[in-house]
């Protein structure tokens, strides 16, 4: 609630519930989307819609991160339950929490911690407001938009995406993916060959040239195979 006076006027501006507290007749109740009251000199003026315009590429990166083979997409925001839904709806979300207070965000991130069915399970949250830090500190990945998101979002996060385009995020993941595909053909084919070589030395078969390929040679093929994450 905020209440000023201004040229000698009452204002008063905040929710539906302020409006039944001071007992002022109005005729609007329910309203989609995130609504501030105005009251003048305790008598309702009328009401004004505050919401946010959905980025282009919101439909898309979700359904890019179900492509991927995300579970579940869930969107928790603070504002009500009328304006959560139709935003869930507009960009195909799997489920929403509305009306939620930071704490509240934080309890629903733990809950969802306990419910993990697999070691591998991850929890990705994506944010751009210092009310999203704490979310963003609990999760297992915490994302933050770079350009508008706020220095303790921004602080706080594992990742941060600096143009806030959001198909970064799935884009961001196909790398990991790659990246970590990469890395176990290095160790498993690093692994193999000095395992082939200590073997052949135990038998008495190496050469210095087989242990020169050992050592460099495989250390040249690892690092030419890395460099596919460049493309």
């Amino acid at each position: 609630m905020l209440e000023r006076k201004i040229n000698g006027r009452e204002i008063i501006i905040g929710n539906d519930r302020l409006l039944h507290k001071f007992d002022i007749e109005h005729d609007t109740c329910y309203v989609k989307g995130t609504v501030v009251h105005v009251v003048v000199d305790r008598k309702y003026a009328g009401y004004i819609i505050i919401s946010d315009e959905i980025k282009e590429d919101s439909l898309k990166t979700v359904r890019e991160l179900k492509r991927l083979g995300i579970k579940r997409i869930m969107m928790l925001t603070g504002d009500n339950k009328e304006a959560a839904e139709q935003i869930a709806k507009q960009v195909d979300i799997d489920e929403f929490y509305a009306e939620l207070l930071p704490e509240d965000k934080v309890k629903i991130i733990e809950t969802f911690e306990k419910k993990k069915f697999k070691g591998d399970d991850a929890i990705i949250f994506v944010g751009d407001g210092i009310n999203d830090a704490p979310i963003i500190a609990r999760a297992d990945i915490g994302v933050a938009m770079g350009a508008l998101g706020s220095d303790a979002a921004i602080e706080t996060a594992d990742v941060v995406i600096m143009d806030d385009a959001l198909l970064k995020l799935p884009l961001g993941i196909r790398i990991a993916r790659k990246t970590r595909n990469i890395v176990w053909q290095n160790i498993i084919l690093a692994l193999s060959v000095k395992l082939l070589f200590l073997s052949l030395g135990i038998m008495g078969q190496a050469t210095m040239w087989e242990a020169v390929f050992a050592d460099i040679g495989v250390a040249l093929i690892a690092v030419f195979n890395a460099m596919r994450i460049l493309k």
